[in-house]
């Protein structure tokens, strides 16, 4: 009975994630996730840590993870706050930076999770266009009011920005905070994090989600200055202490040390990815220069609707956006060689 609603909850358009089909023995492109296991030592350790120590809270500083991560990362620990998934580091992150009277900007295409977040928190917002060649418009992200968000890569396009670009935007957002979401970084483009010593206003989002296989631990993390991670755990404090569980922490902690397992599988995903690039061009198909785990492609021959329900009448699911600046394409999350053989095998049956 929506009229016990709040006036934020009638007004609110939820993100629609990727179908999550039920069935298991389908080929499933349509959610980025990583096609391969989560390294063997997290899984034997969260396994291990399943134990009477659940009655207990987790640490709400996370402060050994955080130390793992600032090695990692190159930074101090002070600069490192982790959350539960990077979707929920950005929701604190609107909160923290951007203000409602004041309006942001973020690219016309890219995570949809950003508008929802926008309507959610009363913050107007730009939408800025991509440019022909579906590039982020970086003289057009500059001097915004309120503060400046986007993926490096950029979703569902894939493309990247090289760090001289960010910079531009950086340095033509000086008085406000400019978040990159660097949910893909890992499969090509450059980190951003190089950056955060030299611009206060650099906050910069990664996820164990995609490069580690860990979409079902939920841990997310930000880097900055200081003064943005302190904001960062103030919202946090203010919403929940202990925001990632015991075993979360275990398995994040030790898939971040298990750096032979995670750069065999992103190699894995590159390599993966450029085949069937040239693949798919091969058939016909126009195809982005992805540096992503996921693929953006424009079908030739048939609709990118055909495709998409095609495929998944074939038990493949890749992902459809019904919008107008989409519906020309559909977007491929990259899996196993096995899985995008299929994929390749099932697009050439329906062209011919």
């Amino acid at each position: 009975m929506s009229k016990f609603w709040s006036r934020t909850v009638k007004k609110t358009s939820p993100y629609v994630p990727g179908e999550q089909p039920a069935q298991p023995d389908v080929i499933k492109l349509n959610t980025n996730e990583n096609p391969y296991s989560p390294s063997q030592q997290a899984l034997t350790a969260m396994k291990e840590s399943v134990d009477h120590d659940l009655r207990k809270y987790p640490s709400p500083t996370v402060d050994s993870l955080k130390t793992l991560i600032a090695n990692r990362e190159g930074v101090d620990g002070n600069q490192v706050f982790v959350g539960n998934g990077s979707d929920e580091v950005l929701a604190f992150s609107f909160q923290a930076f951007f203000d409602p009277n004041e309006a942001i900007k973020f690219p016309e295409i890219t995570y949809s999770f950003y508008p929802v977040y926008a309507k959610l928190y009363d913050i107007p917002y730009q939408q800025v266009p991509l440019l022909e060649d579906f590039s982020i418009d970086v003289e057009g992200m500059k001097q915004a009011i309120g503060g400046v968000i986007f993926p490096n890569p950029n979703a569902p396009t894939g493309l990247a920005m090289n760090l001289s670009q960010v910079e531009e935007i950086l340095k033509g957002n000086p008085n406000c905070v400019v978040i990159i979401d660097e949910a893909y970084v890992e499969f090509g483009a450059d980190s951003a994090v190089a950056l955060v010593e030299k611009y206060p206003n650099l906050l910069v989002t990664k996820t164990l989600s995609k490069s580690h296989a860990l979409a079902g631990i939920r841990v997310g993390y930000a880097i900055g200055q200081s003064h943005l991670i302190e904001g960062l755990e103030r919202i946090k404090n203010s919403f929940n202490s202990y925001t990632i569980n015991r075993v979360s922490l275990v398995g994040a902690e030790v898939a971040l040390k298990d750096e032979a397992y995670y750069e065999q599988t992103l190699n894995q995903v590159i390599k993966t990815r450029k085949w069937v690039s040239e693949a798919l061009a091969d058939i016909g198909f126009d195809v982005l220069n992805s540096k992503a785990n996921f693929i953006l492609v424009e079908p030739k021959g048939i609709s990118a609707k055909q495709l998409y329900e095609a495929l998944k009448e074939a038990g493949i699911f890749i992902r459809f956006f019904n919008r107008p600046e989409l519906d020309r394409f559909v977007r491929i999350s990259i899996g196993t060689d096995e899985e995008m053989e299929q994929l390749i095998e099932q697009v050439k049956k329906l062209l011919n």
